[in-house]
């Protein structure tokens, strides 16, 4: 954290020690209390406690989660090695057991084996003759290479439109929002009226409801465009400052998607050792009606171990979102607190080095909450589903639902904050809340319309380039006309699902300059003026009400 004097390699703990229970915020010295008749000095904004980016030393934080998810995942690998050393080679010949009633147990039968191993690859063999369906695969490969190659340039385009252009490219896409379910409205109807099976399956007075209806939400739309038109001006310039804030970091779009696919490799062996873990077992006899039959019976251990290895994977895959957000979080916010005139170099080595260095802790923790938070409102939903009924299931599915906001609501800004700090994951929560708080900042924010506004975006950009797609197809293949909707269906979803990405990277540097903002906030100072004059004018918190005085931003 930088200090009072602006020394951003200085680090300043977040704690005042002159006062432990109010954090980032000091109190007058006991000489000022004790001298009677003085009159109060005035509240001086400097008296707040100096919070930036930490430049320094960071020590290990959360070490007890660190440790438990290191022993989970070299428990994982240990018992998935085991399992491969201790497979039983006849798992894939169980056909070939016969039950031998003399031995009582069951023997194993060389011809079958040989007759059905030959028939196995002759099946194999002949299989793999079979020339179905070449052209629309080979159409279907190359289409996907050729969205997935021009899916990178696709995403700095849409960045460079979006940091120069982003009033025109949102004005572009808003009647698309409008004009694309109008027309699949009126399409199906019309198709519909038109096909005498499907008139006849629907009378024309429920087609013209469901017209209607669909046209009524069209009208509720737009009517949520008309009413919040002054918060779409505003998402349309915090859109545009967290572009200009991401072109300056775009080394994020090199080792962001490196994150993910080392989760993908480190994936692989797991899964190798979940299947050779399936071949750790003994074929048995098993009495059926009077008849003996020859089974596969698994070893006690396997099930326990697909159990963990399923639990590191999804922790895992948590702990690799969060440590995404870190590395935006650590990156954006060393951008956020540089000198105009300064060149970051090393901005993301640094914020991958915290990463997997002191705050690991912190982001596994982070990664453990999300994930039981995705759990049990993946439970809630599906015993809504199966049980819609009774008191009891009501009041639960309250309870999780409960449970689930309210973790979502402390660990909205946590992770942000842990990266900018480098504090323990409870010590960030509480700090963020008070920092929001203080400077009547809420955590509601209008991200959720800048979310929605590049949703949107990519989808109607994706729309557009599924169409070319499919035009493209029709003119130089010879696919029929349902492969080539299906094929472009596919295109559309590959890059929609690549631009989907890009809109993640975009809302966590968003959040990472709201909390900066903050942060300038509570100590009066301003490091990005461009970033003041949008976020300056976002809504405040008329919830809170307090009896100090907030520090105020000066005009520069």
């Amino acid at each position: 954290m930088a200090a009072a004097d602006g020394d951003p390699n200085k680090p300043v703990s977040v704690y005042d020690s002159s006062s432990p229970t109010h954090p980032l915020l000091s109190k007058p010295s006991s000489s000022a209390i004790d001298s009677p008749g003085q009159p109060d000095p005035e509240p001086d904004p400097t008296q707040f406690l100096q919070i930036s980016y930490n430049f320094g030393l960071r020590p290990f934080k959360d070490i007890p989660f660190l440790v438990l998810f290191d022993l989970l995942v070299a428990s994982t690998f240990g018992f998935g090695i085991f399992s491969i050393f201790h497979r039983n080679t006849d798992y894939g010949n169980l056909s070939s057991y016969t039950y031998d009633f003399s031995s009582t147990s069951c023997v194993k039968n060389s011809t079958l084996t040989g007759f059905f191993g030959g028939f196995w690859i002759s099946s194999i063999a002949s299989g793999r003759n079979s020339s179905s369906g070449a052209v629309f695969e080979k159409d279907l490969i190359w289409t996907l290479v050729v969205t997935l190659i021009l899916s990178v340039p696709f995403c700095f385009l849409v960045l460079l439109l979006l940091k120069h252009y982003t009033k025109q490219i949102v004005y572009a896409c808003l009647p698309f929002f409008v004009v694309l379910p109008t027309f699949f409205n009126v399409y199906w109807f019309v198709a519909c009226t038109v096909s005498s099976s499907c008139s006849d399956a629907l009378p024309l007075g429920y087609r013209v409801i469901v017209l209607v209806f669909i046209f009524l939400v069209i009208g509720i739309i737009v009517w949520i465009f008309v009413a919040n038109w002054h918060r779409i001006e505003l998402t349309i310039q915090v859109i545009g400052v967290a572009s200009d804030a991401l072109s300056k970091n775009l080394g994020l779009f090199l080792v962001l998607p490196l994150l993910t696919l080392g989760l993908v490799l480190y994936y692989a062996p797991i899964v190798v050792f979940l299947l050779f873990s399936r071949f750790n077992g003994k074929v048995v006899p098993k009495e059926s009606n009077g008849e003996y039959l020859c089974v596969w019976k698994q070893d006690g251990w396997v099930p326990a171990y697909f159990a963990l290895a399923i639990i590191t994977m999804l922790w895992s895959l948590a702990v690799m979102v969060e440590m995404q957000v870190y590395v935006i979080s650590g990156t954006i916010s060393q951008w956020y607190f540089s000198m105009e005139d300064s060149t970051l170099r090393k901005s993301i080595r640094s914020s991958l080095r915290n990463a997997f260095g002191p705050s690991f802790g912190t982001v596994c923790l982070s990664g453990i909450l999300i994930c039981i938070v995705r759990v049990v409102r993946a439970i809630a939903e599906n015993a809504r589903q199966e049980n819609p009924q009774g008191m009891i299931n009501m009041l639960l599915r309250c309870c999780a639902n409960t449970l689930v906001s309210a973790v979502d609501y402390l660990n909205k800004f946590t992770i942000n904050f842990a990266a900018i700090t480098g504090e323990a994951y409870c010590t960030s929560a509480k700090l963020t809340y008070e920092l929001l708080r203080r400077n009547l900042l809420s955590a509601v924010f209008v991200e959720t319309v800048s979310t929605r506004l590049l949703a949107g975006i990519i989808f109607v950009l994706s729309a557009v380039y599924a169409v070319a797609a499919w035009g493209i197809l029709k003119g130089v293949s010879d696919l029929d006309e349902v492969d080539s909707y299906l094929v472009a269906a596919v295109a559309w979803f590959l890059l929609i699902v690549v631009l989907g990405f890009f809109v993640h990277v975009m809302d966590n540097v968003i959040d990472t300059i709201y909390v900066c903002y903050a942060m300038d906030r509570d100590r009066g100072d301003v490091c990005k003026q461009e970033v003041h004059e949008v976020y300056v004018h976002l809504p405040i918190s008329r919830s809170a009400r307090y009896g100090f005085i907030i520090p105020q931003t000066p005009n520069v």
